[in-house]
């Protein structure tokens, strides 16, 4: 089975989402927005969800983490918990 390893940010609106996508881009650490902004629990370990399988996330997260690149953040991806700013950090 599948198993990936991803980092994500979980906000509440999209615009916030893109607020900080915006910093990322200018080089902000990526784990450091995620223990000031993301109201996920992992947000206190820098938005790490550890190592999942494939089916262990909801469909559009899923998708992400297991469909597009690697070490690169994408979103936001709208999910029926809020906004998320995902970065795959590997994936078998």
């Amino acid at each position: 089975m599948a198993t990936a390893a991803a980092l994500h940010i979980l906000v509440k609106t999209r615009k916030e989402a893109e607020e900080i996508l915006e910093q990322l881009k200018k080089g902000k650490n990526f784990g450091e927005l995620a223990k000031r902004h993301s109201i996920c629990p992992s947000g206190k370990r820098g938005g790490d969800l550890g190592e999942f399988h494939r089916g262990d996330m909801v469909k559009a997260f899923d998708d992400v983490v297991f469909k597009r690149p690697i070490l690169k953040v994408h979103g936001p991806i709208k999910t029926r918990f809020g906004y998320h700013l995902i970065k795959t950090l590997y994936r078998s």
